[in-house]
C-alpha cells in the first residue's frame, strides 16, 4: 500500500517509455555490457516481468495497445499510418475524468509524423492493393472530425512554428512533445534548442556528424550537444512537470516517452564512444542455418550487409555492421538512463517517490542482430516482441515473473491501482495478482498482430502476421501464404530450428493452432454494449 492510498489519495503514475528496446539490452534484463545503473537499481525494487510480450511489434500499434489495453485489430490502428481515434477512450483519458492531471513528455506517436510512403512501398501498395490508396475508395466508416484532425504531430508543421496540442489530447491535458527518431527529431523539441542556440534540423543528420561510420548511414556521432539532445529536453520538461506536482493535492499520470534507442543510432559526444564494438559478441543465431526460414528471410541473408533502401526495414547486418551499430546503440541507452536517473532524483527531493507508481517499458523490441537480422518488421523473433517491464509500487519488493504479460495489460493495471473505473472493451488483464503475489501464471496463450498494407521480396503485400505463443513454443502465420514458423521453446528456447510443416511435429503445430485460433476469437470487440435484445 502506498502512502497516497493509505491517506485515502489515489497513487501517481509516472510511465517511462523507451522507443525500439528490446529486452535484454538492460542490465538488469541480463545484459552485462551495456551500464544502465540508475534502471538497474530500480528494477531491484520492481517486480520485472521477464516474458512481457508486444500486442503489435510496431510503433503506432503497440502505443495505441499501451493507452487503451485493446489489441489493434479492435482499436483500428492495425499499422503505422492509421491515425489513432481521437475519441478512444484511453488510459490517460480515463484518469483525467477521475481527476488526475495528465501530461505527455516526449514521443508519444499516436498520429503520422509525415505523409508520405517510401516509393517502393507505394509501387506495390498500387500493384497489390490498390483500393488502399484510390482516392476515391472511401472508407467503411467515417470520421466526422473537422480539417487537420489528424495532423497534429505532422513534422514539418512543427518545424515551422511552435503548435500547442489541443486540451484533451487522446486524454493528455498537457503534451511536451518530440516526433520521431534520433538526433534531429520535431516537435516542441525542435524550438526548446533553437532557443538555446542550436537547431537540430541544421546540425543533426549524418551529413554534419562528428564522426560517421561508413557501413551504415544509421550509425553516427551526432553534433548535437548532449545537453541539447532531445534526451535532454524529455528529461528537462519531466522534471519541470515533477516540481509543479510538489504540494499538489491533485494526483498525476506522467507518460515519459524517450525517442531512443531507435534508429538513427547516433549518440552525442561523450556518448558515442564509451562502447568498444570490437569487445561486442555477436547475439544468439547471427550466424544461423537459415534454409528452413520463410523466403524473405533467407532473401535477407543472401543480401547480408546490404540495408534496405527504406530505413525502418528489416535487414541482415555483417559482424562489423553489427558491433557499430550496437556500440552506438548501447551509449544512447546509457544517456537514456542517465536521465531516468535525474529524474528520479528529483520525484524523491519533491517528496513524491513514497506517492508514485513507477512503469518502465518500451513499444517494441529490435532483432539488433539476432538471427542475423537487425530493425524490426516482418518477423516475430523475441528479439523483437520481447519488451522490458518493470512496475514499482512504493514499499514493494524486487522480485520477478516469468508469466505471459502483454502490453495491453498495461492499461488495466494502472486503472486497478489507481482505482479508476474500467470501460468496456478492455481486452488486457490486470497484472494486480501478480503484483501482489496472489497468482504466479497469467495467462496460457498470448496472440501477436502484425499487419502491413506493402511487403517486400519474397513476401507478398498486404501482410497479415500472427503468431500465438505458449509454455510451449511459438507459431507464426503468415496469412495469404504457404508460409509458417513453428518453434518447440523446450528444446529450441532460442528459435533457431523452424519445424513448420514437419510430420513429427504436427502435434505441436495443431495444439499451437488451436490455441491462435482461440486467442483470435477472444479478440472480438465488446466495445460496445446492446441496449436491447432486439
Amino acid at each position: 500500500m502506498t502512502a497516497a492510498s493509505a491517506a485515502g489519495r489515489r497513487p501517481n503514475v509516472l510511465v517511462f517509455i523507451a522507443d525500439q528496446l528490446r529486452a535484454d539490452h538492460l542490465g538488469f534484463g541480463g545484459n552485462g555490457t551495456v551500464r544502465t545503473p540508475n534502471l538497474d537499481a530500480l528494477a531491484a525494487d520492481s517486480m520485472v516481468f521477464t516474458a512481457a510480450t508486444v500486442a503489435n511489434p510496431t510503433c503506432m500499434p503497440n502505443r495505441a495497445s499501451l493507452m487503451t489495453g485493446r489489441w489493434p485489430s479492435a482499436h483500428g490502428t492495425r499499422c503505422n499510418g492509421i491515425t489513432m481515434d481521437p475519441q478512444a477512450q484511453t488510459l490517460p483519458r480515463s484518469l483525467a475524468t477521475a481527476g488526475y492531471r495528465t501530461i505527455g513528455v516526449g514521443k508519444l506517436h499516436h498520429q503520422n509524423m509525415g505523409w508520405e510512403f517510401e516509393p517502393q512501398q507505394k509501387e506495390e501498395i498500387e500493384a497489390t492493393a490498390p483500393l488502399l490508396l484510390d482516392p476515391a475508395a472511401g472508407d467503411a466508416s467515417a470520421r466526422p472530425f473537422g480539417p487537420g484532425w489528424d495532423r497534429w504531430e505532422n513534422r514539418d508543421a512543427h518545424d515551422e512554428r511552435f503548435i500547442e496540442l489541443p486540451p484533451d489530447y487522446y486524454g493528455y491535458g498537457h503534451v511536451d512533445l518530440v516526433i520521431g527518431h534520433g538526433d534531429r527529431p520535431g516537435g516542441h523539441y525542435v524550438h526548446w534548442a533553437r532557443e538555446r542556440g542550436v537547431d537540430p534540423v541544421a546540425v543533426g543528420g549524418p551529413e554534419h556528424a562528428a564522426e560517421t561510420y561508413g557501413g551504415w548511414d544509421q550509425v553516427y556521432q551526432t553534433a548535437v550537444p548532449a545537453e541539447l539532445h532531445p534526451t535532454s529536453y524529455v528529461s528537462e520538461k519531466a522534471i519541470e512537470h515533477l516540481k509543479d506536482a510538489s504540494g499538489q493535492d491533485q494526483p498525476f499520470f506522467m507518460f515519459v516517452s524517450f525517442p531512443d534507442p531507435h534508429h538513427p543510432f547516433s549518440p552525442p559526444e561523450g556518448y558515442g564512444d564509451l562502447y568498444d564494438p570490437d569487445e561486442l559478441e555477436l547475439p544468439v543465431g547471427f550466424n544461423q542455418d537459415h534454409s528452413k526460414s520463410p523466403a524473405h528471410v533467407r532473401r535477407m541473408i543472401e543480401h547480408r550487409g546490404e540495408p534496405d533502401p527504406d530505413p525502418t526495414m528489416t535487414w541482415a547486418a555483417t559482424e562489423d555492421q553489427y558491433r557499430h551499430a550496437a556500440a552506438a546503440q548501447y551509449g544512447l541507452i546509457t544517456l537514456m538512463d542517465e536521465h531516468i536517473g535525474r529524474i528520479l532524483a528529483e520525484l524523491d527531493e519533491q517528496g513524491l517517490a513514497e506517492d508514485t507508481i513507477i512503469v518502465f517499458t518500451s513499444d517494441h523490441g529490435d532483432l539488433f542482430g539476432d538471427h542475423g537480422l537487425m530493425l524490426k518488421h516482418f518477423s516475430h523473433y523475441r528479439a523483437v516482441t520481447n519488451v522490458p517491464l518493470l512496475i514499482h509500487l512504493p514499499g514493494g519488493e524486487g522480485r520477478r515473473s516469468d508469466a505471459l504479460v502483454s502490453s495491453a495489460d498495461l492499461a488495466p493495471t494502472l486503472l486497478e491501482l489507481t482505482r479508476t473505473a474500467w470501460y468496456r472493451g478492455i481486452q488486457g488483464r490486470s497484472l494486480l495478482p501478480l503484483l501482489q503475489g496472489r497468482k504466479a501464471a497469467h495467462r496460457d496463450a498470448l496472440l501477436i498482430e502484425e499487419e502491413q498494407p506493402f511487403g517486400l521480396l519474397g513476401l507478398p503485400g498486404p501482410v497479415r502476421m500472427r503468431s500465438v505463443i505458449t509454455a510451449e513454443g511459438r507459431l507464426t502465420r503468415y496469412f495469404g501464404t504457404d508460409m509458417s514458423e513453428l518453434y518447440d521453446h523446450r528444446s529450441d528456447p532460442d528459435e533457431l530450428d523452424n519445424l513448420a510443416g514437419l510430420p513429427e511435429h504436427r502435434a505441436l503445430e495443431h495444439r499451437l493452432s488451436e490455441a491462435m485460433l482461440v486467442e483470435m476469437a477472444a479478440l472480438a470487440d465488446e466495445g460496445t454494449a446492446p441496449t436491447a435484445a432486439a
